[in-house]
């Protein structure tokens, strides 16, 4: 393991699986504390016995961040256990491509509130200990990363819902940047294009078909190629803010 990140703690949303497994990893192996916040917590635990057995810490909190107690409750909780905060990675979102026309209001709603309450839910909790851990520890500096999306920059045809709440998550980090940048929190917002993870697993099935069609012949990102660009924005000196990093598929055009 590296030691860049010796003595600090990360949180990690959208843990479970893909590009936060990876990030809770690579945090981790940089020689973060890192706790876990999704909501299968067989996952979680599964992920944190993988990094104990390779000497690291890690903590698994199950809770739905979409309610601002329990992502209130959560944050607390691993500053309870873990003795504060440092990183915060607001990984956790969910797409369902497809067009407006007659789309389920459902499918718009569970992207309203992961996509952009989650990350506000755990982003207001999470900010007092970012403040403190920045003021107060040898690193003199603490990182807010959040994940969004190419489809924050290039809104395209089906991507709608997914690309304003991705827009959002893009204006919100800008304004929190400028807003903190002088009590030495970092806020940086990481774009992925398209990644290898289960991201279409929660499209309806006429429009998997669509974007499998789209995506034939394209070698997909995968997460650990994301997770080493949030390692690399959180681990730079104290002098250095990584604003904006976007990162394409070789192959990928929008």
């Amino acid at each position: 393991m590296f030691t860049r990140l010796q003595d600090t703690v990360a949180l990690v949303t959208g843990a479970s699986s893909g590009i936060g497994a990876a990030t809770a990893l690579s945090l981790a192996a940089e020689g973060a504390a890192v706790a876990l916040v999704a909501r299968r917590h067989d996952r979680l635990e599964g992920l944190a016995e993988k990094i104990r057995a390779e000497g690291g810490t890690a903590l698994a909190v199950a809770a739905d961040i979409t309610e601002q107690d329990r992502a209130a409750a959560a944050v607390e909780h691993v500053v309870a256990e873990l003795g504060g905060l440092d990183i915060l990675v607001n990984n956790a979102g969910v797409g369902m491509p497809g067009p407006v026309l007659n789309a389920p209001a459902e499918e718009w709603e569970r992207m309203l509130t992961v996509n952009l309450q989650g990350l506000l839910h755990v982003t207001h909790a999470a900010l007092p200990h970012l403040l403190r851990a920045a003021e107060g520890s040898a690193r003199g500096v603490a990182d807010l990363v959040n994940v969004s999306s190419t489809a924050g920059r290039v809104a395209r045809p089906g991507t709608a819902v997914y690309s304003m709440t991705k827009f959002g998550v893009n204006g919100f980090t800008e304004a929190l940047r400028q807003e903190v940048m002088r009590q030495q929190v970092r806020v940086s917002v990481v774009e992925p294009g398209t990644v290898n993870t289960e991201f279409i697993t929660h499209s309806r099935n006429e429009i998997r078909a669509s974007l499998d069609q789209q995506l034939a012949g394209m070698e997909m990102l995968r997460p650990e190629d994301i997770a080493d660009t949030v390692a690399f924005v959180v681990t730079r000196d104290r002098r250095v803010s990584v604003n904006e990093v976007l990162v394409r598929a070789a192959d990928q055009s929008w």
